[in-house]
C-alpha cells in the first residue's frame, strides 16, 4: 500500500467529522471524537502495511515525498499523539463549552465542539505530510498547514483571556518565523539551484559552492526551525502559549508538533552537517552546539521556580529540545554505534509516551479541580492514588530515572556526545539532567509528602478508556526502559 494513502485517509476523516457535525443531528457531539479515534486507529493499523523504501531516497511516486522507515516512524508518532489528544478532548468538553462563545438561539448546546475534534485530525494529516517532506516547497506547505491549524486551536477558548493572548503571540511570532524560513529557502535555492534535498546535498559538496551564502541560508533556516522546536533564543513564546492553550492542544504542541519540527530540522541540517565544501559543516555543528547549550541551560533552570504545572512542562519541553539539539550537534563524524536519526527518533518516541501520560493527568486535574497550579496536586497520592501513580511514572521517565524510556533517551544522547568528544556540551547536558531531577521530583514530593489543600477533597474520576490509555502508556514506558530496542527496531 502506498504511504500517501494514510494522509488521504486522515484528511478525509477530518472532513468527514466536519460534515457529520454540520449536517447530522447529534445529541452528544463527543461521538465525533470517537469517530476520529476509530478512524485514526485504522490508519495506524494500515501504517504497518506500508513497505518502506530506501533511507534518504524519494519514493517512486513523487520526488518531494519520502516513505522510508524514518518517515513512517514519525507518521506513527503523529497518529498516536492525535488519538490521545482526542481522548483528552473528550474529558475537556465542559471547559470548551464554558469558554467558547455561547450558542445562538436555537443552535445546538455543544455548538463549536465538532471543530475542536476535527482540527487535531486535520493537523495530524499535515504532520504526516511533514514527516515525508524532502522538497523545500513540500516542507513549507506542510509546515504552514500545521501552523495555521494550531493558530486556531491555541486561541479556541474565545472567552478565556489567556487563550486569546496565547493565540495572538503564537500568530505574530509564527508569522515572523515563516518569513525567516521562506527567505532562507530562497537563498538556499539560489546557492544550489535546486529545491530537492538530495540534490541540495550534492550541490553543497561541490568545491565551487559559495559557502558564505550557504551559511547565511543556514542561519535563516535555523532561526525559523528553532522557533518551531522551541530552541533558545527563539523559545520565548512557549511558556505563555502552553499555559494559555487548551490542555489537549498544549499536549499536541508539545509532542506531535515538536516531533515533526525535528524531523524537518534533521533533514535540512543534514545537508549542511555532511557538506565537504569549506568549513560549512564545522560552522553548522558549532551553531547547533551553542544553541543546544543555551536551550539546555534556559529550559532546565527556568523550570525550577515554576508554580504552574503547564508552565513547568513548557520549560521542560524547552529542556528536552536542548537534549535533542545536543544529539544533532554531536552528529557522528566518525564510526559510531548509533546514528543521530536513531537517537533523536528514540528520544522523541520516549518523549511521546511520558509527556502524553503527564498531560492526561493535567487535563483531568484542570477539569475537576479547575486549576493548573502545583498546589492542586498536593496530597494527590491520598485523594486519587491511581492518578498519583500515573504522574509518578511520567515524572520519573521525564527526569530520566533508570528502567524508564526517558533514561535511555538521555543515555543515548550522553553516549553520542561522549563518542564525538564534545566535552563542553557534555557538561551542559549533565547540568540539565541534574536540574531536571529537582523540578520533576518536587511534583512527586507534593503529591505524596504534602497534605491535600482541603480536608475531604474528592477523588478525581477517571473514565474507563482514559484509564486504559494511561495503563498502556505506563506499560510502554517500562517496556522501553527495559528493552529500548523495541523503539529502535522501528527506525532501523
Amino acid at each position: 500500500m502506498p504511504a500517501y494513502t494514510l494522509e488521504i485517509i486522515v484528511f478525509a476523516l477530518g472532513l468527514a467529522i466536519l460534515m457529520v457535525d454540520a449536517f447530522a443531528k447529534l445529541e452528544d457531539k463527543r461521538s465525533l471524537a470517537w469517530l476520529g479515534i476509530l478512524g485514526l486507529l485504522v490508519a495506524f493499523g494500515l501504517l504497518f502495511k506500508v513497505e518502506p523504501h530506501g533511507e534518504g531516497d524519494a519514493s517512486p511516486f513523487w520526488l518531494f515525498y519520502s516513505d522510508n522507515r524514518t518517515s513512517l516512524f514519525y507518521k506513527g508518532i503523529a497518529l498516536l499523539t492525535t488519538i490521545v489528544v482526542l481522548l483528552m478532548a473528550v474529558d475537556y468538553r465542559g471547559l470548551v463549552e464554558r469558554f467558547t462563545a455561547p450558542a445562538e438561539k436555537g443552535a445546538h448546546s455543544q455548538a463549536g465542539l465538532g471543530e475542536f475534534f476535527a482540527l487535531p485530525v486535520l493537523a495530524c494529516g499535515a504532520l504526516m505530510c511533514m514527516a515525508s517532506a524532502i522538497h523545500l516547497v513540500s516542507i513549507f506547505v506542510s509546515l504552514e498547514a500545521v501552523t495555521i491549524t494550531f493558530y486556531i486551536m491555541v486561541a479556541y477558548l474565545r472567552r478565556n483571556v489567556g487563550s486569546l493572548e496565547a493565540g495572538v503571540k503564537y500568530l505574530i511570532l509564527g508569522a515572523l518565523s515563516t518569513g525567516f524560513l521562506v527567505y532562507g529557502f530562497a537563498w538556499l535555492y539560489g546557492v544550489t539551484g535546486s529545491m530537492e534535498l538530495p540534490k541540495i546535498a550534492a550541490a553543497l559538496n561541490e568545491d565551487g559552492i559559495n559557502t558564505t551564502a550557504a551559511l547565511f541560508s543556514f542561519a535563516l533556516i535555523l532561526v525559523a526551525l528553532g522557533f518551531k522546536v522551541g530552541a533558545a533564543p527563539f523559545q520565548l513564546w512557549i511558556p505563555d502559549v502552553y499555559q494559555g492553550a487548551p490542555t489537549p492542544i498544549t499536549a499536541f504542541l508539545s509532542v506531535a508538533s515538536k516531533a515533526a519540527g525535528f524531523v524537518v530540522l534533521l533533514r535540512v541540517s543534514k545537508v549542511f552537517l555532511e557538506s565537504t565544501a569549506g568549513d560549512l559543516s564545522a560552522h553548522a555543528a558549532t551553531a547547533f552546539a551553542v544553541i543546544a547549550g543555551l536551550t539546555l541551560l534556559y529550559g532546565n533552570l527556568a523550570a525550577i521556580p515554576q508554580t504552574n504545572f503547564k508552565r513547568l512542562l513548557a520549560y521542560s519541553s524547552i529542556a528536552h529540545a536542548g537534549f535533542l539539539l545536543a544529539a544533532i550537534a554531536a552528529a557522528p563524524t566518525q564510526e559510531s554505534g548509533m546514528s543521530v536519526f536513531q537517537v533523536v527518533a528514540f528520544y522523541l518516541g520516549a518523549y511521546l509516551l511520558m509527556t502524553l501520560l503527564a498531560f492526561l493527568v493535567v487535563g483531568l486535574v484542570r477539569v475537576h479541580r479547575d486549576s493548573e497550579e502545583l498546589e492542586a496536586y498536593r496530597g494527590l497520592g491520598k485523594t486519587s492514588p491511581f492518578l498519583a501513580l500515573v504522574l509518578l511514572v511520567a515524572m520519573a521517565s521525564l527526569a530520566g530515572v533508570p528502567l524508564t524510556a526517558g533514561f535511555f533517551g538521555k543515555f543515548f544522547v550522553f553516549k553520542l556526545v561522549v563518542e564525538q568528544h564534545q566535552w563542553g556540551l557534555l557538561v551542559l547536558v549533565i547540568v540539565g539532567a541534574a536540574a531536571g531531577f529537582y523540578y520533576y521530583l518536587k511534583v512527586v514530593a507534593s503529591m505524596y509528602w504534602q497534605e491535600p489543600v482541603s480536608d475531604g477533597q474528592a477523588a478525581i474520576p477517571v473514565s474507563g478508556i482514559t484509564r486504559t490509555a494511561m495503563v498502556v502508556l505506563i506499560a510502554l514506558i517500562i517496556v522501553a526502559g527495559f528493552a529500548p530496542g523495541v523503539i529502535l527496531s522501528l527506525v532501523r
